[in-house]
């Protein structure tokens, strides 16, 4: 069999390579890595216009080639479902789901105006308005789900929803955004993931900047 592979960008800037890598590494599934590099015109999309359709991250498994966050995620959870990367329950896995889309197709003011960029700290950062009622959307998201499965993770233990809404945590805490206790504990919980520590630590190692994301937003 193919060896399998996922491609993804940089690993400082690229939140829909984070969520295609987590994914990965939740499912269990052993692969290789494959990294485009900064200049590639496929990375470039990827991050500066902050778009899910582009064809990175990229899972390619036993024949398969699959390139959207969304659709790694459901293969993932096919091939294996002993990973738990959807809820078991039937109530639950139609939440997990629908906060999922939410998060793939929405948010683009916060997406815009607090880009990924885990290498920055900007204390004291000036959110504007339509960003505030992203951060104020996803806090009632992650809030719902913490008083539901009483945490540490969204659904109790780590799903898919995790790994998707890993890159805003990553941003929350960039961009210095205040969070209610339980709120900060489960920011603290993901961050503290040996697989988010291991992302994290490449990505303080890239040498390279990409010159249009260090501008204010």
């Amino acid at each position: 069999m193919a060896k399998t592979t996922l491609t993804i960008s940089s690993k400082n800037y690229s939140s829909w390579s984070l969520r295609g890598w987590l994914l990965a590494k939740f499912s269990g599934l052993e692969f290789e890595e494959v990294v485009t590099a900064p200049d590639d015109a496929s990375a470039r999309a990827e991050i500066l216009l902050l778009s899910s359709s582009i064809l990175v991250p990229c899972l390619r498994h036993d024949g398969a080639t699959i390139w959207d966050t969304l659709a790694i995620a459901e293969y993932l959870n096919e091939i294996r479902p002993e990973a738990g990367l959807l809820p078991g329950d039937r109530i639950q896995r139609a939440h997990c789901r629908s906060i999922c889309g939410e998060i793939h197709s929405g948010f683009t003011t916060l997406r815009a105006s607090l880009p990924v960029n885990l290498k920055g700290h900007f204390p004291g950062f000036k959110i504007w308005s339509r960003a505030q009622a992203d951060i104020d959307r996803v806090c009632t998201i992650w809030r719902d789900c913490l008083n539901a499965s009483d945490g540490p993770f969204l659904f109790g233990t780590r799903t898919m929803a995790d790994a998707m809404y890993a890159p805003v945590v990553t941003r929350f805490m960039t961009y210095d955004v205040k969070l209610e206790p339980p709120l900060a504990a489960y920011a603290a919980t993901i961050m503290a993931m040996p697989e988010m520590q291991q992302w994290i630590e490449a990505a303080r190692a890239e040498p390279a900047d990409i010159e249009e994301l260090e501008v204010e937003y």
